[in-house]
């Protein structure tokens, strides 16, 4: 099993990444650079966090081994006997051989450090360029970021200078590297803290708010009015964009050197709009550059921008909108089919997917009553207070992992119990659970936030390339710091424990802190305390009621504007509701008449054709008479004859029931067959 379990995790962690980012990101839309990098990202920093615990146990195996070669073997009279310790070392299922994890680390840390601060801020510049080629597209990329490169270039000249000139420092190259990794670790924890304070609060409590039918519906009200608002906001600024699109299109004619520009804005706009403004193209004008005026190139550039983003945040509004119907339609049920006598699971629409065979042998409707009716309120609880539970033990540990004696960090006492008995199975579980639960807290937050339209992580592949690779910065920003701040909870880092014993190899890829003791001994211990404050101020939703004071609507129970918002949402749930009804109802209808009616139309079709039959072989008989080329052609196809023996179907009427104009009784201008007069052999010649 040496190595078997690294192998198992850095194939499940892939496949892992892979489902989140097809969840959040379209393979199909957007660029395959962009794709690849995020996954890169994403895949790197999750793989840090499954296999840190693997690292853990396979260090304290390594302890035991080196305390059992340096114990000297104990005397006993005549006897000699080894120590304890040697009968209880034993190595673990998930043990990964020396030399590896050392070069893995090195590898995986490195890779995320060049993702996230080199790669991934240009590649989001690319992304959002306007550029028509992609040698414009690195220009912008490059002037957008000579600012964000140089200021650190600035940052780590200046220092490196005054390590120079003052001759008390005499910095090596390993050293020089552990203060960069220091001060990229110093950042990723100012920001671990601020995410860890408000998702260690907000992950129970929205599970607890989960299982109240009554919250969950009238915040689904209060999105619904402000996703209105936005959706109404997108469309509007769709149709200006469009109007300037259109406007372009018919200055730029066909031979204009620009006229490849605007082809590419117009592939970028909505498949309506490009019909709309393929209509009104004159591609015969040619173009004079001394009579019009037309954009530059750099105004193009501009407007191919304004496109994408008006364009993805369109459909992205669009998409929002049915989801967050689907979810009010399903509350509403819920709440109808909670006094149900019958407890069956009634809704009111069907839902137009089609679900699994198997998964609806098992969730019949019966079973689905009990689990949202009965069971999954309580669930909720129980899952809410269990999070609750790990949320206090991290903040005690957060604000006591620095005592060692006695130790005051619950999380060190489990992994140290269970290291004297050598627990691997224990150990790995207890890491895997509390990173694990770390991480939820932190990555959690960074898929809640949203900063205006700027960076949003929208579900069911609505995220823009420039949120996803903004994202992929933010976890390889924070991962690092989280394991050591792991580390440090556990009392696995020597410069926490105080402890002259051999190192994770995650830890020694960082190197020794004692470089920057006022970072060591100073804010990597007393910073993670803010935590508390943090907690305390979301439990109170001191930002929630800051953001509404300055006028974003956020949802407050105690809030006249968030009871408007409510009401608002509840008639626009009510509206869409009866529209989708009026239209379930015509389709039902429609339905009907086909399947009742359907069998008349054929066999009326059938008596067409069969009448025409014969007419047509009555017309092969009289082939050689005077008059033939009044009968039809024997060269139409069955489906003409049929319609036009059905439109012949209006002149099969009486002559009694239409006699009505006495001009065309007495000029004998039709018969009582339906057939003119004018039209017979027999007559032909009755006015004269």
């Amino acid at each position: 099993m040496s190595g078997a379990a690294l192998g198992l995790e850095i194939v499940f962690v892939f496949f892992l990444a892979l489902f989140l980012l097809h969840r959040y990101g379209d393979f199909k839309k957007q660029h395959r650079l962009v794709i690849i990098a995020t996954l890169l990202a994403w895949y790197l920093c999750f793989l840090i966090v499954f296999i840190l615990p693997l690292d853990v146990s396979t260090t304290i195996y390594n302890r035991c081994k080196l305390a059992v070669n340096s114990s000297p073997p104990e005397s006993n009279g005549s006897y000699v006997t080894l120590a304890p310790s040697k009968q209880k070392c034993f190595k673990p299922w998930s043990y990964i051989p020396n030399g590896i994890m050392p070069i893995f680390w090195r590898v995986v840390y490195w890779t995320s450090q060049f993702l996230t601060w080199i790669l991934l801020p240009f590649m989001q510049s690319y992304a959002r360029s306007g550029g028509f080629s992609i040698t414009g597209k690195i220009k912008t990329a490059l002037i957008e970021n000579a600012i964000y490169y140089g200021t650190y270039l600035l940052i780590f000249g200046a220092f490196l200078i005054y390590v120079a000139v003052n001759p008390n420092f005499n910095l090596q190259w390993n050293q020089l590297q552990t203060i960069g990794i220091a001060a990229a670790n110093t950042w990723g924890l100012f920001l671990l803290v601020l995410l860890l304070g408000y998702g260690l609060v907000e992950i129970p409590r929205s599970h607890w708010n989960g299982a109240k039918r009554g919250y969950l519906l009238m915040k689904t009200y209060f999105k619904a009015a402000k996703l209105m608002t936005e959706k109404a906001d997108a469309e509007e600024n769709l149709e200006d964009i469009m109007e300037e699109v259109r406007k372009v299109n018919e200055s730029i004619k066909y031979n204009h050197p620009l006229r490849k520009c605007v082809d590419t804005i117009l592939k970028k706009c909505p498949t309506e709009y490009q019909e709309r403004m393929g209509r009104n193209m004159d591609d015969y004008e040619d173009f004079d550059e001394r009579q019009n005026s037309y954009p530059s190139e750099k105004s193009l550039v501009k407007l191919h921008k304004q496109v994408i983003y008006s364009v993805q945040r369109h459909r992205r509004t669009q998409v929002q909108w049915q989801i967050l119907l689907e979810q009010a339609f399903y509350l509403e049920d819920v709440a109808k089919n909670e006094t149900s006598a019958s407890r069956q699971f009634v809704h009111t629409f069907q839902s137009p997917e089609s679900e699994n065979k198997i998964f609806q042998y098992f969730y019949t409707p019966t079973v689905e009553w009990y689990w949202e009716c009965l069971l999954r309120p309580w669930f909720y609880r129980v899952l809410a207070v269990v999070l609750a539970t790990f949320s206090v033990i991290v903040v005690w540990s957060e604000c006591t992992f620095f005592s060692t004696k006695p130790v005051l960090s619950l999380f060190a006492v489990f992994i140290q119990l269970a290291e004297k008995t050598y627990n691997y199975i224990y150990i790995e579980m207890a890491c895997f659970l509390t990173i694990f639960f770390l991480s939820i807290c932190v990555y959690s937050t960074v898929f809640r936030i949203r900063v205006f339209n700027y960076y949003y992580l929208a579900s069911h592949h609505q995220t823009d390339a420039y949120s996803l690779l903004f994202s992929g910065m933010l976890f390889c920003r924070l991962t690092p710091p989280l394991c050591l701040n792991f580390l440090g909870l556990t009392h696995m880092d020597a410069t926490i424990s105080h402890k002259n014993t051999q190192p994770t190899a995650y830890t020694s890829i960082m190197g020794s802190m004692r470089v920057l003791s006022f970072i060591a001994d100073g804010f990597y211990i007393y910073y993670p305390m803010l935590v508390v404050i943090l907690c305390i101020a979301t439990y109170f939703s001191l930002g929630t009621r800051c953001l509404n004071l300055l006028g974003f609507q956020q949802f407050m129970g105690d809030s006249e504007m968030t009871s408007d918002l409510i009401d608002e949402g509840k008639e626009l749930i009510r509206r869409e509701k009866r529209k989708r009804q009026r239209q379930e109802e015509g389709e039902s209808r429609r339905r009907e008449w086909k399947e009742r009616y359907g069998n008349r139309e054929d066999s009326t079709r059938s008596r067409a054709v069969h009448t025409d039959q014969k007419e047509s072989s009555f017309s092969e008989t009289n082939a050689n008479r005077p008059l033939s080329k009044y009968t039809r052609s024997n060269g139409r196809t069955e489906r003409d004859r049929i319609e036009l023996l059905q439109d012949a179907e209006p002149l099969d009427f009486n002559a009694d029931s239409i006699n009505d104009d006495p001009l065309e009784s007495e000029s004998g201008r039709y018969q009582p067959g339906g057939r003119y007069l004018s039209m017979s052999r027999s007559r032909i010649f009755d006015d004269v």
